[in-house]
């Protein structure tokens, strides 16, 4: 399934250049790369922070 969304032009043609920059087949294409590596980073970094407040609660960091 995909969905479509609405970025502003001036936000659209930096992408466009980013792309033409990295050797992507298209815009669409970095777009989706940039969100899924976002989305990884903000995943990771979620994991990490329920990590530290576990290793808290059983005394393991101050």
């Amino acid at each position: 399934m995909t969905k479509k969304i609405k970025i502003e032009n001036d936000l659209y043609n930096r992408l466009r250049k980013g792309a033409e920059a990295g050797g992507y087949s298209g815009t669409d294409e970095f777009i989706i790369h940039i969100l899924e590596k976002s989305m990884a980073d903000f995943e990771k970094s979620a994991d990490e922070e329920s990590v530290k407040e576990r290793l808290t609660g059983l005394g393991y960091l101050g």
